[in-house]
């Protein structure tokens, strides 16, 4: 937010509460020392609407705020399947030193925005962007710790832990922008009005101190781990996420990025190396990354437990072995490998009447033809269809949840965009029925995409 923002929000703060500390201050809106003088400077001597008391407390002296509603807690706005996970593991948590991503997010220019609009109808404006920030950082399982006024910060890896918290921060960056955008094309329409998203990620540690039952949780950050979120929001520009160096060295690979240089950041002695993030990689996990790096350990090793079982005459266990073959081979690139080894277990399946087993290497087969340089579609989507059917009548629900994400996956790829929301949002469903939380970035980001 930038100065008259926040100076906006000081007031409202101050003349509601009657008394504000200047620690207080410094942890809603994340202000360093220089900051805080100059906000203060300007409360006291340039609006000439608050005293200062032991140089400790500023003591509104305008004119006093009608009473004002609750601001509501996390609570009221999570949803109801985070709640019960934070809930049920918050006891691990608190005390616990955690590395996170923090988000902020917030509309550029919304003083200037509203100015001309009544209470009702800027609510109404608002309300909408906000809610479209916060579902995106519930579908990547972040947590919104604040909401402020024209804009949210977000919590990834506590009080929900996830090691890939960089990662989700990204994903929820880029779909609260396409988000954004949407809806900013609904107001363009309508009253003629631009509504621009900024958004900016840090990451680092902070030590959980305790989480209440309305959610609310008190944190320490250590370092500049919130400051240096909040000073990239600041210097994202309309419609544009930034990050520095901390975040992505965690995600390095997974996201596309732009070097910005190193810019100077206000309370920080040294320039940071900046970048904007662009969107997503096709190689979407790190686990995918690190599997494919070593996959030649992979391959050798299950080869070796495929010659056991064909040596031993164990038919049965033939497809347990080819099938995961296959992928480490298509992982490592050698799609004319992979694709003769799902051949040869598709007409195993076949002969054997293992249905189950058909599935899994149709669907192989549609991998193989979706990577290809040109991607062969209609054979992929026709193998995929097909993996589909199966799974659908065996009640294999997984495999349907992948063959929907594999379809939602070629169709992006291909330039179709609707029936790769289709496919996706119906991938999502599944995975979210069947609690298969590790697959949902993979399907939530080409979402985002082609939204």
């Amino acid at each position: 937010m930038h100065f008259d923002e926040i100076l906006d929000q000081a007031i409202a703060m101050l003349q509601r509460r009657g008394r504000v500390t200047y620690r207080a201050l410094k942890r809603q809106f994340n202000l360093d020392d220089a900051f805080l003088e100059d906000l203060t400077v300007e409360l006291i001597k340039g609006q000439r609407l608050a005293r200062d008391e032991d140089g400790e407390v500023l003591v509104w002296t305008g004119v006093p705020a009608p009473p004002a509603a609750p601001a509501p807690t996390p609570l009221a706005y999570t949803p109801p399947y985070l709640v019960a996970k934070i809930l049920t593991t918050r006891s691990a948590m608190e005390g616990e030193r955690k590395q996170v991503t923090v988000l902020f997010a917030d509309l550029k220019g919304s003083t200037e925005l509203i100015r001309d609009l009544d209470p009702e109808a800027a609510q109404k404006l608002l309300d909408p962007a906000l809610q479209r920030m916060m579902d995106a950082v519930h579908r990547f399982e972040g947590t919104v710790n604040q909401v402020l006024g024209d804009g949210i910060m977000a919590l990834f890896g506590a009080p929900i832990a996830h090691e890939d918290h960089a990662l989700r921060a990204c994903y929820a960056a880029l779909a609260m922008q396409a988000e954004l955008r949407r809806y900013a094309e609904e107001v363009r329409h309508t009253q003629g009005l631009e509504v621009q998203l900024r958004v900016g990620l840090n990451s680092g540690d902070v030590v959980v101190r305790t989480i209440g039952n309305d959610l609310h949780m008190d944190y320490s950050a250590v370092g500049q781990t919130t400051h240096l979120a909040a000073r990239m929001e600041q210097l994202a520009l309309p419609g544009t996420i930034r990050l520095p160096a901390a975040t992505l060295r965690l995600v390095e690979g997974l996201v596309r990025v732009t070097a910005l240089g190193p810019i100077p950041v206000k309370g920080l002695a040294a320039p940071v190396e900046v970048f904007e993030l662009l969107g997503a990689t096709p190689v979407r996990r790190r686990l995918q990354a690190a599997v494919a790096r070593r996959v030649a350990d992979a391959v050798v090793l299950l080869t070796q437990t495929l010659e056991q079982t064909m040596a031993t005459e164990m038919l049965g266990y033939q497809a347990l072995c080819t099938l995961p073959l296959g992928e480490a081979l298509l992982l490592a690139g050698r799609l004319e490998e992979a694709h003769a080894l799902a051949e040869r277990t598709l007409a195993l399946a076949r002969e054997r009447q293992e249905r189950g087993n058909q599935a899994y290497a149709l669907r192989l087969l549609s991998d193989i033809a979706a990577r290809r340089e040109p991607p062969e579609s209609e054979s992929a989507e026709a193998h995929y269809r097909q993996a589909l059917a199966l799974a659908e009548e065996l009640g294999m629900r997984p495999l349907q949840a992948h063959c929907h994400l594999g379809l939602g996956m070629l169709y992006v790829q291909t330039g179709r965009p609707e029936p790769a929301r289709v496919a996706l949002t119906t991938a999502i469903t599944l995975y979210r029925a069947m609690d298969m939380t590790f697959w949902l970035p993979q399907a939530e980001a080409p979402l985002a995409q082609v939204s």
